[in-house]
């Protein structure tokens, strides 16, 4: 698959979902624009290895979709999807900006160290010259997610409930609160994917066990953020 592809797949799965009503077009609308981003960014030539960064966030992309189906379907998923989709099903008025944000960590915390593990083979792991490459790559897609949040913003207001004077009051702020979340969350997706590739060296048993720990401390994460308040000041204070 290319990103065209996935992008048209994300495109035809909006539809339905902004028809219905349903609260998880928050999350996927915002993904959506910034798969765009991205595909936008590789034809510009920002990453040292585009190839790669394209499987990867196709990888990523896969496990969002994989989870969108199955609570589609009345299946299974993992327990931080399984917080965020019922939360749109249980609190489908809470603000737009919360439904983004549960997504989010589900997707950043639980699935990108996978979606890594998907693209890096443990050999090149193994290897620091590539591993330097990656990671490299890796953080250059933090300007992308920061280059996209004003405008983020900008479009949630637009598209989402009306927002409080608190809420507007503090747009400025919740902005810088989502650049540092953005980028330190990816920085500890980092460690958290060598911590598995460390487990996935001892065999699967020893994996299976690492990524539970990461699914319970994700589900909790998403978890706290359900709770009414402030969510981005919560996020960015930590």
């Amino acid at each position: 698959m290319s990103m065209d592809a996935l992008i048209e797949r994300m495109e035809a799965l909006l539809g339905p979902l902004e028809e219905a009503g349903d609260a998880r077009r928050f999350f996927h609308a915002t993904y959506l624009r910034t798969t765009r981003a991205v595909r936008d960014a590789l034809r510009a030539g920002l990453f040292a290895d585009p190839e790669w960064v394209e499987r990867w966030d196709i990888a990523f992309a896969d496990l969002y979709l994989d989870a969108l189906r199955a609570d589609s379907d009345g299946g299974v998923v993992s327990r931080p999807w399984a917080v965020a989709f019922r939360a749109a099903r249980e609190q489908p008025s809470a603000p737009a900006l919360r439904h983004v944000l549960l997504g989010l960590n589900a997707h950043i915390n639980y699935d990108l160290p996978q979606a890594l593990l998907a693209v890096i083979s443990a050999r090149e792991f193994g290897d620091p010259a590539i591993t330097g490459r990656r990671r490299a790559d890796h953080q250059r897609i933090d300007d992308v997610l920061s280059g996209q949040v004003a405008a983020e913003d900008e479009e949630l207001a637009r598209t989402g409930a009306a927002r409080s004077p608190v809420d507007t009051l503090l747009g400025p702020v919740n902005q810088a609160a989502s650049r540092r979340f953005l980028r330190e969350s990816r920085i500890k997706v980092w460690h958290n994917a060598v911590a598995l590739n460390a487990a996935r060296a001892h065999g699967p048993a020893a994996y299976a066990e690492r990524l539970g720990d990461l699914e319970d401390l994700s589900a909790a994460r998403v978890a706290e953020l359900v709770r009414p308040g402030q969510v981005l000041l919560r996020l960015g204070s930590r």
